[in-house]
């Protein structure tokens, strides 16, 4: 679980993060969702370390966050995995040398225990085979899968998502969806994914937290999305077309 405690950050003359309070539930896939702006991109940020809050604190499964002296905190980020938005795999690196490459940073495991991961996470994500592949020879969906099997190597506690379905066609969009969601229940982890795809939202949102103006203004499942009676999560959700025949079949039976 990870919790966040009345946050605060401001750049500037600008607060992007007022006040805001957030749990994150382990073994469920959270959703963090909002317009350009809203202040997604920073609470993700601040939550993974990339950036300090101004005021507040950071729960790790209990643990103050700003408060780990630097040995523990290289141990607690040894337990979090990042899928970047854009991948972000090494072009000179092969698929599996990118799966290996935290491995080889933090661990001091032998040849063949490596191996035997690595192999154990391109099969999880379904490319069995394409070791020795690089990344511009596989598809787009094809570098997300392995930007999670990165992510997920070193067997995570916590994982974060950086728009994970950014670029991707529905199809594929859909299929690294029920991807994470199961390699979250499967691993008890506390999976957190900053998105504005509500395609994803009705798939896997678990919790659902909606920012507005740098404040929570609504929190729920997926299942509530669609009652809530938020007039700004209304004009959210409601700007995707699929969303809006939903509604109005919803209306209609």
């Amino acid at each position: 679980m990870i919790q966040a405690i009345h946050l605060v950050k401001s750049f500037g003359s600008q607060q992007v993060i007022k006040d805001v309070s957030l749990t994150f539930e382990t073994g469920k896939t959270n959703l963090i969702i909002g317009r350009s702006g809203s202040g997604k991109t920073v609470m993700l940020k601040m939550l993974v370390g990339l950036i300090k809050p101004d005021s507040g604190k950071i729960m790790y499964d209990g643990e103050d966050f700003y408060s780990l002296d630097k040995k523990e905190l290289q141990a607690l980020r040894m337990r979090v995995g990042m899928l970047f938005q854009g991948s972000a795999l090494f072009d000179s690196m092969t698929v599996e040398e990118n799966v290996r490459y935290p491995m080889d940073m933090f661990t001091h495991q032998t040849k063949a225990e490596k191996q035997k991961r690595v192999d154990y996470c391109l099969e999880r994500v379904g490319l069995t085979g394409s070791n020795k592949k690089f990344p511009s020879e596989v598809s787009g969906g094809m570098q997300k899968r392995v930007g999670i099997a990165r992510a997920i190597v070193l067997n995570p506690s916590y994982l974060f998502c950086d728009e994970p379905n950014s670029g991707l066609d529905p199809k594929t969009a859909l299929l690294i969806d029920e991807l994470i969601h199961d390699i979250t229940h499967e691993n008890n982890i506390t999976t957190i994914i900053n998105t504005h795809d509500m395609n994803s939202v009705m798939e896997i949102g678990e919790t659902v937290s909606f920012l507005n103006n740098g404040m929570l203004a609504w929190r729920g499942s997926k299942n509530e999305v669609l009652k809530s009676d938020n007039e700004d999560l209304h004009d959210f959700i409601f700007a995707s077309p699929f969303l809006q025949k939903l509604l109005d079949q919803a209306q209609l039976s």
